[in-house]
């Protein structure tokens, strides 16, 4: 069994301010969509205020949503973020969210039971943007194993079309 465990960064820029009636949709998928996560096989951790999601935390500027958790592994996150009912409102990140052309998606390994923070994970966001997928920062498309996985492990392989598209 490994040591390490997989933290996951999504950012989005909102179209309109989250009380707007263009987010009222995203908004009121939050509970169950959070919900589906937390009840999904592998999951771990979710970042979170008091108010039982990360919609008020900013720390990336006003119009910037975060999204970070921790999963038992790369397969786990897959399963939910693409083959659950969460695929659905990823289809319609573009009536939220505007188009950015730079990721802003991120993958890491971190030892089991570390719970990154927000600037650990900015950090592994912007390591991805400077210097593409490598084992310290990566994507679904080009996951790396855990650092501790055996060499005779079989690669990674998710596949190249997002379900989501």
């Amino acid at each position: 069994m490994s040591r390490y465990e997989l933290a996951q960064l999504n950012i989005a820029i909102m179209k309109e301010p989250l009380d707007s009636p263009v987010m009222a949709d995203f908004v009121a998928n939050l509970d169950r969509i959070n919900a589906l996560a937390e009840a999904s096989p592998g999951f771990v951790w979710r970042l979170q205020s008091d108010e039982g999601d990360a919609t008020a935390l900013r720390p990336m500027g006003d119009s910037t949503l975060v999204n970070m958790s921790v999963w038992q592994d790369v397969a786990s996150l897959n399963e939910y973020v693409y083959k659950s009912a969460h695929v659905e409102i990823l289809r319609r990140r573009k009536e939220w969210f505007e188009r950015v052309a730079e990721a802003v998606f991120v993958l890491w390994w971190v030892p089991k039971g570390h719970r990154p923070d927000v600037a650990e994970a900015e950090a592994k966001l912007m390591q991805l943007r400077e210097h593409g997928p490598s084992a310290a920062a990566f994507t679904f498309r080009h996951a790396f194993p855990a650092p501790d996985a055996e060499p005779s492990d079989a690669p990674i392989e998710l596949g190249d079309v997002c379900p989501a598209a």
